[in-house]
């Protein structure tokens, strides 16, 4: 019989240890997987709906030809297999920060495991998302490559960090350098565990067009409740 609970890698990372692990749901007898970062609770198997929704609503809005994408935040990579789940995408470049994650994928340890090697549209990358929009390109044989969507899974919220560094990606300035980034008529979707934020909203709104932020609502087992995410949808102008 499988372990109830088995502790599947520990790694540490220049923001604390991060941890994933395996435990069996008492009310399903399914596997539950799950992520630590330090004292943070990143993520887990249980609650997918938003970052489903978060590929698909980029995807939805995107342009009508083929498609190359970018996700920022591979995770447990319901986020990367949605965008490849589309057979209009000829792309995709996943970006994290951390590699364990990618080595989780690449090692087939996460129940969504995503890689070039089970996909070969997909190339998962080792970096800094926030300062290879900064500069540097999510390309290492391009650096001015451009991309029909951006999709972003990192942060909490615009205002809940992971780190420190990453403040300056929501600013104006910021948001201007992830639009040029972007192809016309390009879309970037950012999910957030906070209620919309009019003051994001409002920097969106600086640079991109019909912007917008919608509320996605799922069930939480956990605490036998309705619970909600956000997600950001913003359009690059069409010139």
């Amino acid at each position: 019989m499988a372990a109830r609970f088995e502790v599947l890698d520990v790694a540490p990372t220049r923001m604390g240890d991060l941890t994933l692990w395996r435990r069996v749901n008492p009310s399903g007898g399914d596997d539950v997987y799950e992520v630590k970062l330090g004292d943070e609770y990143l993520m887990s198997s249980v609650f997918t709906v938003a970052e489903v929704e978060v590929a698909r609503m980029a995807l939805a809005a995107g342009p009508d030809r083929a498609l190359d994408v970018v996700v920022g935040g591979l995770g447990l990579g319901y986020t990367a297999q949605t965008v490849l789940d589309d057979s209009r995408v000829r792309s995709l470049v996943v970006v994290d920060a951390l590699a364990p994650v990618i080595d989780w994928h690449e090692r087939g340890l996460v129940p969504v495991s995503v890689s070039s090697a089970s996909d070969p549209r997909c190339t998962l990358l080792h970096g800094d998302f926030f300062a290879l929009t900064e500069g540097g390109g999510y390309d290492v044989h391009d650096a001015e490559r451009r991309f029909d969507a951006i999709v972003v899974d990192i942060d909490h919220s615009p205002r809940h960090l992971l780190h420190e560094s990453h403040a300056g990606f929501y600013t104006r300035d910021g948001t201007r350098r992830l639009a040029a980034r972007l192809r016309p008529g390009g879309v970037y979707t950012l999910w957030s565990n906070d209620p919309p934020d009019e003051g994001y909203l409002d920097v969106l709104r600086d640079v991109f067009e019909n912007v917008r932020c919608d509320v996605v609502a799922f069930a939480n087992p956990l605490q036998d409740r309705p619970a909600t995410n956000s997600v950001y949808v913003a359009h690059a102008p069409d010139d």
